[in-house]
């Protein structure tokens, strides 16, 4: 099968997405989740911008990587510089790494009107650049900066930008989307008119800034661009760049292609999660391929047709991209739904026994109270084990409070808790950040010498939603907890008028579900 080479620019163009900064470290280990997915080349930086980058290419030269090469990324020089005195080209050598990526100018508007030199001296400062670091012995990828509307404007220049570019012995031709608004048709007529006129290989390099950058890459690659650049989860600036966790699965299953190998691909949901962990953002549920939503089935209609036959609601398995199905309960639910949940967590339901209806009827009347289940499967599975008998009780709450005070300008949080386990009584007090952080502290303090596999978790995430916003002060909050141990991460759910009570509502489900794990 054809090879398509991918270019990972995560750790640069993704790094300029708002909210995202990486550590030294963060890079180092983003580094090697993308040579262990089988990218062709990481994107570290750009040598020479800041402190961080320059350490980073120090590091990258000992890395030791299965397939990867580390690039760095920079600009032609200065039109006032001759190139081997340009501090940017300097900067380039002096990474060290065995590819380079500069960008150049490829639309007339902006040669005139951002670099202000004449369209010759653009051309002059592609050409010096690119041969002065392919006679260093360097790969050369050149990235074709706004190609696409400089194409529209002047196809006669921005093809001539490309030609000195490879007359100067660059190793790629790079097609830039740069402002992300064109569409998948002109790129694909574009693409294509490029790919016949050049022998250097053409890549392609798309911002989403009108929700095309995955169609425009695959559009690209289907009339013969064989690199094609791109983040993990689409991040980058403004509305992102082109999101390789969809283009790698599409080149793979859809192009018939060879971006990364079938051993590698069940990777991508893993490190997709990884990298968005890493970034500090949370992710995408609905993102396709590697999003926590896209293999869930709600409708009970589509879970009893994907239980006889998945490719009924399903366009790939999920497990190919290491993700997993997931059968949805909710008001909208039939008994499909809960016969596969049931079965999944090693419950034998019969489909005319009344209990599977009842079950389905709780479900129902707590959505109505404003419980959601969907992204709370920890508790709707403990529902389900009371239910029929499959439940433990590991302790019984006495009581709580919590108390929140004002200390000289400080807030402080205590929570009490009376509980029994067994025959045992326990009294115990914690203080904590927030009143939910304090009734965790007292919790597990009270149980984790009981049980202490509660010491291997802890929890990620904590989100309240008003439920009935028009009874103001007094309407419910749904809150979800995220928690996590080595192995699994799982969801609870609490409803109430009062925030405490729903957060102990749910805290006491993620605590008791991992109990019932063990």
């Amino acid at each position: 099968m054809k090879k398509i080479y991918l270019y990972d620019t995560t750790l640069r163009d993704g790094a300029q997405a708002e909210g995202i900064s990486y550590s030294l470290e963060d890079k180092i280990s983003i580094t090697h989740k993308l040579d262990e997915l089988g990218i062709d080349y990481v994107e570290g930086g750009w040598p020479g911008s800041n402190p961080k980058d320059i350490l980073y290419f120090q590091k990258a030269k000992k890395l030791k990587l299965k397939q990867a090469k580390v690039a760095a990324f920079g600009s032609t020089r200065h039109h006032q510089n001759k190139t081997d005195k340009d501090p940017n080209i300097k900067a380039l050598l002096e990474a060290k790494t065995p590819v380079v990526t500069i960008f150049g100018k490829s639309w007339d508007l902006h040669v005139k009107y951002a670099l202000r030199v004449t369209l010759e001296e653009n051309l002059e400062m592609i050409f010096d650049s690119v041969n002065f670091l392919k006679k260093k012995g360097l790969e050369v990828i050149y990235d074709a900066e706004h190609f696409f509307n400089g194409f529209k404007d002047n196809a006669e220049y921005a093809m001539k930008s490309l030609q000195t570019a490879e007359q100067a012995g660059a190793d790629c031709l790079v097609l830039c989307d740069t402002n992300g608004g064109s569409l998948p048709f002109e790129v694909e007529e574009i693409a294509a008119t490029v790919v016949k006129v050049f022998k250097t290989p053409v890549g392609i390099h798309a911002h989403n800034d009108a929700e095309a950058a995955v169609a425009n890459s695959l559009s690209a690659v289907h009339v013969g661009v064989v690199h094609v650049q791109g983040t993990i989860n689409g991040y980058g600036e403004r509305c992102g760049n082109a999101n390789l966790c969809s283009i790698i699965p599409a080149l793979n299953l859809k192009l018939g292609l060879t971006a990364v190998s079938k051993n590698n691909l069940n990777k991508l949901t893993a490190i997709s999660r990884y990298i968005s962990e890493v970034a500090n953002v949370a992710p995408h549920d609905h993102q396709p391929y590697v999003g926590v939503s896209a293999f869930a089935h709600k409708a009970g209609i589509h879970v009893s047709a994907v239980e006889r036959k998945s490719e009924t609601y399903e366009h790939i398995s999920p497990e190919i991209v290491g993700n997993q199905r997931r059968i949805l309960v909710s008001e909208l639910s039939g008994k499909s739904n809960i016969m596969f949940l049931a079965q999944k967590i090693g419950l034998q339901l019969d489909p005319n026994n009344p209990q599977t209806k009842d079950i389905l009827q709780v479900v129902k009347d707590l959505e109505h109270e404003g419980y959601q289940f969907e992204a709370a499967e920890a508790s709707l599975e403990i529902l389900m084990k009371k239910a029929t008998g499959h439940y433990r009780k590991f302790f019984e709450l006495k009581g709580f409070k919590v108390i929140v005070e004002n200390r000289n300008g400080e807030l402080l949080s205590e929570a009490t808790i009376k509980l029994t386990v067994g025959d045992e009584h326990v009294h115990v007090a914690a203080e904590g950040d927030g009143p939910v952080n304090a009734l965790d502290n007292a919790l597990r303090k009270a149980l984790e010498k009981f049980y202490p596999a509660l010491k291997e978790m802890r929890l990620v995430d904590f989100k309240v939603r008003v439920i009935n916003t028009g009874e103001a002060t007094a309407a419910k909050v749904r809150v979800l907890i995220e928690s996590q141990d080595k192995e699994h991460i799982w969801n609870t759910v609490g409803v109430s008028e009062n925030i405490i009570d729903a957060s102990w509502k749910a805290l006491v489900d993620s605590f008791e579900y991992k109990l019932l794990k063990k």
